[in-house]
């Protein structure tokens, strides 16, 4: 019976591992189009204040014919999103675990699905330190049955955050790169070790997996921070983000080749995307890689948008694979990440790369990348597929962390956010 019991303990404590390693990750079968956004605008990062009344809110599709009992609760990380140790009656003032309530089946849609939605916190649920969250929904109250997980991220502003953007001092890079120089004001906070106690990670367009952690300040005058390292918060700059205006299955938009309505659901066909990184820059206005559901014929989308299989394709030169690479299609529909359920597969038929996705009616913005196919390179990149331009614009995200000496977690005390056609923000 010990025996059993330390097996469990153990495989229970490999999943909680396992859900924290991978945050903005879907486990369960049937559960789509998951979104977490500040209320009313789906092109947000979930964010919010401490101790404001922001509210984020959640969607999600679940295919299955029946409702069922989902139930949601927080997890405190620190800055790495590892677990923070603390009790979840220390950082949240209410219920540990809540069920999901609200939910619709779906109608006129061809397809069947029940669709859940919520405005979080609730006041039966509230957050009271600030700092980095994973947000789990799992059934029937039990967590091993983990269906899905959010990242959510609550600041208490308590520093200023100067941040630009700049062409790189290496010439190799400079016109392919850009380069964030930060300037953190800590104010009256007791920073005794800054390289200890804080921590700065730089996000572009919204993708956790190639963010820029570990930065060390370069200069530290008084109560002032400066991340400007030589080597440091260098991100290639890509090219602006391409699209698929899916909100209408009954008319083609211009990036639709085909629809096959016979089948249930629609098969759609993108119009094949060729390589661009030997063409010329140009400028327009993208979307980042983030996707927003909606549809042209109906009045709610969350319950009466349609799925369907999506295809798209990547022309490679000579109609021949990467040699060592890897092909990923990335933007927010599939977790802005280069992983397993982002991979393309090579047509040697056809002389092509494809990836079929199921996808509810919105309008998507996406891009195509590359990596090792042995694993030496952790970034992911567009030089080989879109190009690297310095004049592209990208989103930048600045989180700062502190941590008190005596302190069990990193607060997240400061935020700010950049656009490179801007080249500025804060102080």
């Amino acid at each position: 019976m010990n025996g059993c019991l330390i097996t469990l303990v153990i495989v229970l404590l490999t999943n909680s591992v396992v859900a924290q390693r991978q945050p903005d990750r879907v486990y369960m079968e049937g559960i789509k189009t998951v979104k977490l956004f500040q209320q009313n605008d789906q092109q947000s990062i979930p964010l919010i204040k401490l101790g404001s009344a922001d509210q984020l809110e959640l969607h999600f599709d679940d295919m299955a014919a029946y409702p069922r009992n989902f139930f949601y609760t927080y997890q405190l990380c620190n800055a790495d999103w590892t677990p923070a140790l603390l009790n979840p009656f220390d950082y949240i003032r209410g219920f540990v675990q809540n069920r999901l309530s609200q939910y619709r089946m779906s109608s006129i849609a061809l397809t069947r699905y029940i669709h859940y939605q919520a405005l979080l916190p609730d006041r039966s649920a509230v957050p009271t330190k600030s700092g980095n969250y994973l947000l789990k929904v799992f059934l029937d109250g039990d967590t091993s049955k983990l269906a899905f997980t959010k990242r959510i991220m609550i600041v208490d502003d308590k520093v200023n955050i100067g941040a630009r953007i700049a062409q790189p001092f290496n010439n190799s890079l400079i016109r392919t790169h850009q380069k964030i120089q930060v300037t953190v004001a800590t104010k009256d906070l007791n920073i005794m070790s800054p390289q200890q106690q804080t921590k700065l990670v730089i996000i572009q367009n919204n993708r956790w997996n190639d963010a820029a952690t570990g930065l060390q300040p370069a200069f530290i005058r008084n109560n002032v921070l400066e991340y400007n390292g030589e080597q440091d918060a260098l991100f290639p700059a890509g090219k602006e983000y391409r699209w698929a205006d899916l909100r209408s299955f009954r008319f083609s938009s211009d990036r639709i080749d085909r629809i096959d309505k016979t089948a249930q659901p629609n098969l759609i066909y993108i119009k094949p995307d060729l390589v661009r990184n030997d063409l010329r820059y140009a400028f327009f206005n993208d979307r980042n890689g983030w996707n927003e559901i909606g549809t042209t014929e109906s009045i709610n989308p969350w319950w009466q948008g349609d799925y369907a299989y999506v295809t798209f394709t990547l022309l490679p030169p000579n109609a021949k694979p990467f040699a060592g690479k890897e092909v990923f299609i990335t933007g927010e529909f599939t977790g802005n990440q280069a992983g397993d359920s982002s991979l393309m597969e090579f047509d040697t038929e056809k002389g092509l790369y494809k990836k079929t996705l199921f996808l509810k009616q919105g309008y998507y913005s996406y891009n195509y990348v590359t990596k090792d196919k042995n694993g030496v390179t952790v970034r992911s990149d567009p030089a080989l597929t879109e190009g690297n331009y310095w004049e592209t614009e990208n989103e930048y995200l600045i989180l700062f962390y502190f941590r008190p000496l005596s302190g069990r977690h990193d607060e997240l005390v400061g935020i700010t956010r950049l656009n490179s056609r801007n080249l500025g923000s804060g102080f």
